[in-house]
């Protein structure tokens, strides 16, 4: 899980491959013209937990800096929590830079689905879209990641947003795998909350505990 758009990636970033790239002829197009819609992806893992506790993890954003190579410091605004249209703001790494950003629930259905949109729904750049399943004992996880619509922060070539876009997939394969990990080896047994504002009950940040309530 990312909470982010990187900034873009250097132009002697390799082209994409495998998530659709262009042929070479065409990586120089700009990025200005390019159809937003064909820029996604979708990352599985099976998680040895129920889909309402996968819901409960990545719907506290706060939690994120837990398995994410990239997000830090991603708490709710005051007062918000995971239901539609609340904020969350977060702290992102790539590339050799630091930047900050905002994200707006887009839908929250425990159990089920929580997305959000970096740059808010109104008018935001890329939707990310967490969906779980029942599957045996455990749940099937998706990480899903579509462009919105095209901006100057994603990369001016063709080139450069498939760089983007297959950076944010390795960072979804590597938050995924950091997730399951996590979920064999943390024991899940304290009694501390968190609250919408990314605290624990014994007022600690929810993105320095390791042992995130069960």
């Amino acid at each position: 899980m990312s909470t982010h758009t990187a900034p873009p990636p250097s132009a002697s970033a390799p082209p994409g491959g495998a998530e659709g790239a262009a042929p070479a002829a065409h990586l120089d197009a700009p990025a200005a013209h390019l159809d937003p819609a064909g820029f996604a992806f979708a990352r599985s893992a099976w998680l040895p937990v129920s889909p309402e506790r996968v819901y409960d993890l990545v719907s506290e954003v706060s939690h994120i800096g837990l398995w994410s190579p990239n997000a830090s410091r991603v708490r709710y605004d005051d007062g918000a929590g995971p239901r539609p249209g609340a904020w969350f703001g977060g702290h992102n790494r790539g590339g050799g830079r630091e930047w900050d950003s905002r994200s707006q629930v887009l839908t929250a259905r425990p159990g089920a689905e929580f997305a959000y949109v970096v740059g808010g729904t109104a008018d935001g750049i890329v939707r990310w879209r967490w969906t779980m399943r029942a599957d045996g004992p455990g749940s099937l996880v998706t990480q899903h990641w579509q462009l919105l619509r095209m901006d100057p922060v994603l990369g001016a070539t063709r080139r450069e947003v498939e760089a983007l876009r297959d950076a944010m997939a390795a960072s979804a394969e590597t938050t995924l795998t950091a997730l399951a990990k996590w979920l064999h080896t943390t024991p899940h047994t304290t009694s501390r909350t968190t609250t919408g504002a990314g605290t624990t009950t014994d007022g600690k940040d929810a993105a320095d505990v390791t042992d995130v309530i069960a």
